[in-house]
């Protein structure tokens, strides 16, 4: 019996339209939260994926012994490709010349992301057995040989590499590589028991199989073994990848917050216009059980069709959005699970959670409400609602992101937008008494508006504040982002690095440079050393550690050292003052987070065995995605002179057809690229290698060109993630705009009867939504600006700074947005005469 009342309450109510409100709101959350959770997911998988080809596979086990045949085993169950590859340095011989190079042996299926790019274009081929294929430099540094000498072995040179899709950057690895197969390194007989070799086996495969698999293996592996992926800091674009996903994160989780606003102003809305019907169902006798199973039945019919509607919804949103993204972004599709699950949770939490306590009081209306309509029933503390909305908002954030940081940044933001809008409610009260209903005045009528609808007002300007500080946030933080990236890879970014320049090479090198046009970055010494001690406690390393030996973890390797007498242009000086006297160094700000180094510890080195101890005088943070030459430890020159150096720089060679000098039109050089004087760019190069055997020349131009294709592919993400967050911000606008038109077309009726103009009512109208916007404006400038600084400071890592602009574009902003959304909405009720206002509100 009770069950088919509530059905038929339903469907009536649904055909007036009297729940449209809230399944729109429930609907606007599942699709928001689903369809920018799809969107999301795909743009991370994209930017994953094309960021997968600077290691040449999605996941890599680094070994210097083979690794159990268990774990491939493991691998091939879950249905993952995979590859090994070797690794080892040798030397070359071509006649009376040779060379110190790094082999990579691989199997057949290199690369299994990516291709190989060679001087003719790229390939998936591999070398011929017998044959080698080369690095540029070594072709220069040997004179171009037909063949070349490998142990015991002779192999042609077949093929200029350009690139290996997993060359990574290490502007210290000075030797050129070739490339030869897995099966040709047995007869070279150059590995033996004892040699120096690194194992890397790839493997590629779906998201699931290789969580699965990392979960299984990366605990078996021990300290000498790494696990590597996109994100481990071995790639470039780690840094871009991970600040990216962060921010596709934050964008859903302020899409999660936007939605449950929604929900809670529309189930507030709900109850309150059902205050008189529950009061007149138990003044006729129902029970206190069969009007909660009304409104409960009501509460589930109404989130399940706001669920299947935003569920379509988000998966046509998905659809739509991946025909506009280019092939290489859309070709990626990740499972349609976790959206969908993540919709349905959404709005099954976010819509009981956020009714509870609208429902609550509206289940504790009093019969005699019918007599005295300003009884309310029971008069539970707001404090219930705001633990129970930022207890929903809390789980769904953390269940999405799995991230505390971001979540809690959002609660935050939420409760400071709380606290502004009581106290701000309380002031707009307490000033609001003395305004009476002057109808000749519109801003004075606006004003007696915003004063008797107050609660009502808070709770649009909940809805219109957070939309707003949605859309600053993340408009701030995408251009942070881009502008951050823009200036660690500008126009004229290194694609050059020259390493083991001797000191006598300097001068002819930077005349060779200045004869070209050429403009080089500094040059770096480079010294190798060992940290041994700090604060005279000696360190031991991570095997000595796990076998038991108690001490100090240190870095258990040589690091590159330098001086300097000027902080490096791609530094920051976080702490202290950069090096002045001859005993002090200034640290990488990760290193001194992880070996736990203050300002004034002293640090013990051991270089050419000898011992060196200065005091840290700096903490520094480095930009290391800026492919910039970089260093954990900068000294002064005065402490690090009596030690012998080599050293580095890197320089920018235009790939484009120089404009400045026309005078090399030989037909063999047309379509080369030139360098500022003129000269073809290989031809500098090859020139430079003769004229400097000993320099390094190491090309990072294809990586820059691969690292800018990401970035922009990155910045796509970021527009259209901002678009969808525009499409629900103004959909909650157009929402809470809804929220209020029974109690206005009711006003309108008395203003019309006691002779308003339509002007009158029409300005009136609008300044009262304009004053609104404007107040939600300046309220978002607040929380946006407090948000931004947990952000930056937390989860991003980029520099603080006020948004000054926004005081006056935000509250200017949102009067107008709101004020035409306001007219836009009332226009059918300005139009209409007092009776048809009275007929259709009776």
């Amino acid at each position: 019996m009770e069950l088919s009342l509530a059905w038929r309450l339903f469907k009536r109510e649904l055909q007036q339209g009297q729940l449209l409100l809230i399944i729109l709101a429930i609907t606007l959350a599942v699709l928001s939260v689903s369809g920018l959770a799809r969107v999301s997911e795909r743009l991370q998988v994209a930017i994953t994926g094309q960021a997968s080809q600077f290691i040449a596979a999605d996941r890599i086990i680094d070994s210097p012994v083979k690794i159990d045949a268990a774990i491939l085993t493991k691998a091939e169950d879950l249905g993952l490709k995979h590859v090994t590859n070797m690794q080892f340095n040798s030397m070359v011989y071509s006649g009376d010349k040779f060379q110190l190079v790094t082999v990579r042996a691989v199997e057949t299926g290199y690369p299994l992301k990516g291709d190989i790019e060679l001087t003719s274009g790229k390939t998936k081929a591999l070398p011929q057995a017998g044959e080698i294929w080369f690095e540029t430099r070594l072709g220069g540094l040997l004179g171009y040989p037909k063949s070349i000498e490998l142990g015991n072995s002779e192999f042609v040179l077949s093929n200029e590499i350009s690139r290996l899709p997993d060359a990574g950057f290490n502007p210290f690895a000075s030797s050129p590589v070739v490339l030869m197969r897995m099966e040709d390194v047995a007869k070279t007989g150059v590995i033996q028991p004892g040699s120096r070799v690194t194992y890397l086996y790839q493997f590629a495969g779906d998201e699931a199989s290789l969580t699965a698999f990392e979960q299984s293996v990366k605990p078996r592996l021990n300290s000498t073994q790494r696990w590597v992926d996109v994100q481990s800091g071995d790639s470039p674009i780690a840094g871009a990848v991970k600040r990216a996903e962060r921010f596709l994160l934050l964008a859903s989780l302020m899409g999660i917050a936007l939605a449950c606003a929604a929900i809670g102003i529309a189930a507030q809305r709900y109850c309150q216009r059902h205050y008189d019907v529950v009061a007149m169902l138990k003044t006729f006798g129902a029970s206190a059980k069969q009007i909660r199973l009304l409104f409960g039945t009501h509460l589930l019919l109404v989130t399940l069709m706001g669920i299947v509607l935003g569920l379509i919804g988000g998966v046509l949103l998905d659809f739509g959005i991946s025909y506009l993204l280019p092939p290489e972004i859309a070709a990626y599709s990740p499972p349609l699970t976790r959206p969908l699950l993540l919709g349905v949770s959404t709005g099954l939490i976010s819509a009981f959670m956020f009714s509870a306590y609208p429902l609550m009081r509206l289940l504790a209306i009093p019969p005699l409400r019918v007599l005295q309509r300003q009884l309310e029933g029971l008069q539970l503390g707001m404090w219930l609602h705001l633990l129970l909305s930022l207890g929903a908002m809390a789980l769904l954030g953390y269940l999405y992101s799995q991230s505390w940081a971001l979540t809690l940044t959002v609660v935050a933001a939420v409760l400071l937008l709380g606290v502004l809008l009581s106290v701000l409610g309380f002031v707009m009260i307490r000033l609001g008494h003395s305004v009476g209903m002057k109808t000749t005045n519109p801003l004075q009528l606006a004003l007696a508006g915003l004063r008797r609808r107050a609660r009502q007002n808070a709770v649009q300007l909940v809805g219109f504040s957070a939309a707003l500080v949605l859309l600053l946030t993340i408009l701030a933080l995408r251009q942070d982002l881009l502008n951050e990236w823009q200036k660690q890879l500008p126009e004229n970014a290194p694609n050059y690095f020259l390493v083991n320049i001797a000191p006598d090479d300097a001068k002819p090198l930077n005349d060779f440079m200045t004869t070209k046009g050429i403009v080089a970055t500094d040059i770096y010494p480079v010294i190798r050393g060992r940290l041994t001690q700090i604060n005279g406690e000696v360190l031991i390393s991570n095997e000595q550690s796990e076998a038991g030996e108690k001490g100090r973890v240190g870095i258990s390797r040589e690091l590159n050292l330098t001086w300097r007498n000027t902080l490096p242009a791609n530094n920051e000086l976080l702490e202290g003052h950069f090096n002045q006297a001859a005993d002090e160094v200034s640290v990488e700000s990760g290193v001194a987070d992880r070996l736990g180094i203050g300002i004034g510890d002293k640090l013990t080195y051991v270089i050419d065995n000898q011992e060196l101890t200065v005091k840290v005088a700096s903490i520094r943070a480095v930009h290391w995605e800026t492919l910039q030459p970089n260093f954990f430890m900068i000294f002064t020159q005065e402490a690090l002179a009596p030690f012998a150096y080599t050293s580095m720089a890197s320089f920018y060679l235009n790939d484009q057809q120089a404009t400045n000098d026309q005078s090399t039109n030989d037909p063999a050089t047309s379509g080369q690229a030139l360098s500022a004087d003129g000269t073809p760019k290989d031809a500098v190069i090859l020139a430079l290698i003769q004229q400097f055997p000993t320099i390094s020349i190491i090309d990072v131009g294809a990586m820059v060109g691969q690292l800018r294709q990401i970035i922009e592919q990155v910045s796509l993400s970021l527009t259209l993630v901002l678009a969808l967050v525009l499409l629900a911000s103004a959909l909650v606008l157009i929402a809470q705009t809804e929220a209020g038109m029974a109690t206005r077309q009711r006003e309108l009726a008395v203003l019309r009867t006691f002779g308003a103009s339509g002007w009158l009512l029409r300005s009136a109208t609008g300044l009262e939504f304009a004053l609104l916007g404007g107040i939600a404006g300046v309220l978002a400038v607040i929380v946006a600006e407090f948000a931004l600084y947990l952000l930056k400071t937390q989860v991003f890592e980029l520099n603080v700074y006020m948004h000054w602009p926004w005081w006056g574009i935000a509250p200017v902003s949102g009067a107008l947005i709101v004020a035409l959304l306001g007219v836009w909405r009332c226009r059918q009720l300005l139009s209409q005469s007092c009776s048809e206002l009275l007929k259709a509100g009776s």
